[in-house]
């Protein structure tokens, strides 16, 4: 049996820091190396995933932008993307201006991927965001909301008060795939829209079908994760993960400090 195994990063893989531990980076590409098809998927984009997990041999595709996209990152191809409609996309933009809310606006302009906000209308919290992202290359301040709106646009995020995003999230639940949820490092609230085929569930089960997958496995730990939970036939939450996670979980492993996933798979991984 051919078993695809995909992890979340933020608060399942990665440490508090950011960071992956020696063990889980040892561990993981010995049984890579052996055989196993491993991946992630996470609502981080490719920069700032490849960061994040440097020192990591991943050989297959990667699911990003909380399912928006899979990417091959040894090539650097973009094998699967959703988009918005550019109409209906200027329309929650306007809104959220209106609303003094302030948007980070992701898309992809001449091949490459952009993230883009009205420098002059952000709030504290969003620049706090953006202060550890100014040599990014896909940095784009722009002046107006036609600059905002350029490219073929996947992804808006937006930190903030949790009375003021929560509007936005009941209004667009439905007609989009939201993600409304506290932040694991910072505990601020954050707002995701993306389109709605654009989940994790849907980025997992189109990586098992590209690489002809019998079997499913995923790991996570928090409210993002759920969807993809679903749909694997094996699913564990780490034992920092939200309870509501853990109730819809196989199991619960240790968390994410332990290097909880890493011992997981030493002990259980199916290797061809």
């Amino acid at each position: 049996m051919r078993t695809l195994y995909v992890t979340d990063l933020d608060g399942t893989l990665l440490r508090k820091e950011q960071c992956l531990s020696e063990y889980t980076i040892k561990t993981l590409n010995a049984l890579i190396e052996k055989g196993m098809l491993f991946s992630y998927a996470s609502a981080r984009s490719s920069y700032s995933a490849s960061k994040v997990t440097k020192g990591l041999n991943i050989n297959i595709p990667v699911i990003l932008q909380t399912g928006v996209m899979i990417k091959d990152l040894q090539k650097g191809i973009l094998l699967k993307g959703h988009f918005f409609q550019q109409d209906k996309v200027t329309k929650i933009l306007d809104e959220m201006m209106e609303k003094d809310v302030h948007p980070v606006v992701y898309s992809v302009q001449n091949d490459e991927e952009k993230f883009s906000y009205l420098h002059n209308r952000i709030n504290d919290l969003t620049k706090e965001f953006l202060s550890s992202r100014q040599t990014d290359p896909r940095n784009r301040p722009v002046e107006n909301i036609e600059e905002l709106t350029e490219g073929n646009l996947f992804y808006i995020t937006t930190v903030d008060q949790y009375e003021k995003l929560v509007g936005f999230y009941e209004k667009y639940k439905e007609e989009y795939h939201c993600v409304f949820q506290r932040e694991y490092y910072s505990q601020e609230y954050w707002l995701e829209i993306m389109p709605k085929d654009a989940s994790k569930a849907n980025g997992v089960k189109e990586l098992a079908e590209l690489l002809q997958a019998d079997k499913i496995v995923v790991f996570g730990d928090s409210m993002n994760d759920i969807d993809m939970f679903a749909v694997a036939d094996e699913a564990y939450a780490v034992e920092n993960a939200m309870e509501e996670l853990k109730q819809a979980a196989t199991g619960v492993i240790g968390s994410n400090e332990e290097d909880g996933e890493a011992k997981w798979l030493y002990e259980h991984a199916c290797i061809e």
